[in-house]
């Protein structure tokens, strides 16, 4: 072996050692085998394995196999939630961006319902909103009014996610993306129409971005909340972020669909006994919304 046939060797088996390394750090999207296994769980409502983090392309991949497995189980897709779209809780998971998944009919339950407390394998609470699509205009929405322009409600929510697996702490937000975000149950209050007027829409942007929402327990001490700004500066723009992350996968919103925007408060682990009121105050005709756990 020459000198540099000796120098060349070395080297070489580095860059081989190297290669092995980084093929090994990275995660691929979930096998059909991994996916079919999450599904089993969910609908179980037990703890699915832990996965390596993902990129944001695989989760997507994850997710979409998810989705072919709940949907012969859970029915009509009734709208998309959007996730990940509070900066507290991107840190939370380890990312910067939102992340959305799919809405099934059953999971919209009515102010006031008792459920559960171990309503999922890793359940939780959060003060949240909807909206409801009107037209489907609202895919080409470029700003927070143009998409008051095409919904006719903004209902207030409780949403109940359901993190799914053993240790939710070591998701990163492309994982999140891949347990659909969670998605399995909320309790909606009362709707408040979108006023018809220019000059109404204006107030009711102002009031949403400046609203401040509220937990409370049975006996109305606070348990968490936020202001409306804490939603990408002004909730409606989740829905700007969300037709523009489902367009690219060729989906569109349409009337009808309900679009969760979102948490206003961190993630609380529910209890049996547990009486949850969230309040916005400073919205306009914004019931409170209840739920109970048992």
């Amino acid at each position: 072996m020459t000198m540099k046939q000796t120098l060349i060797a070395p080297i070489a088996l580095v860059a081989v050692v190297a290669c092995a390394t980084s093929t090994a750090a990275r995660a691929d999207c979930l096998s059909d085998a991994q996916v079919a296994e999450l599904a089993s769980h969910y609908l179980a409502k037990t703890p699915a394995p832990n996965f390596p983090a993902l990129s944001d392309a695989d989760g997507a991949c994850s997710r979409a196999k998810l989705n072919a497995h709940l949907a012969p189980r859970l029915g009509k897709v009734i709208g998309y939630k959007a996730g990940l779209t509070n900066p507290a809780v991107q840190k939370r998971f380890n990312t910067d961006k939102p992340v959305w998944g799919k809405l099934y009919e059953g999971m919209v339950l009515a102010s006031g319902a008792t459920v559960d407390a171990a309503f999922g394998a890793r359940p939780l609470y959060e003060a949240d909103m909807l909206v409801r699509v009107k037209s489907a205009a609202i895919n080409h929405a470029r700003t927070p009014l143009e998409v008051l322009q095409h919904i006719d409600q903004v209902i207030p929510f409780i949403e109940l996610p359901d993190l799914a697996v053993q240790a939710p702490p070591q998701l990163n937000g492309a994982g999140v993306a891949a347990i659909n975000v969670g998605a399995r149950l909320g309790v909606a209050g009362a709707p408040i129409a979108v006023p018809a007027t220019r000059g109404e829409q204006y107030a009711l942007l102002d009031a949403l971005e400046r609203m401040t929402v509220t937990l409370t327990d049975g006996q109305g001490l606070r348990l968490g909340g936020g202001q409306g700004s804490d939603i990408l500066g002004q909730p409606l723009q989740a829905v700007v972020w969300l037709a523009g992350a489902l367009q690219k996968e060729d989906i569109t919103l349409q009337p009808g669909d309900l679009v969760s925007l979102g948490s206003f408060s961190a993630l609380l682990p529910p209890r049996a006994g547990l009486a949850v009121t969230a309040t916005f105050d400073g919205l306009p005709g914004a019931q409170p919304v209840r739920v109970n756990f048992k």
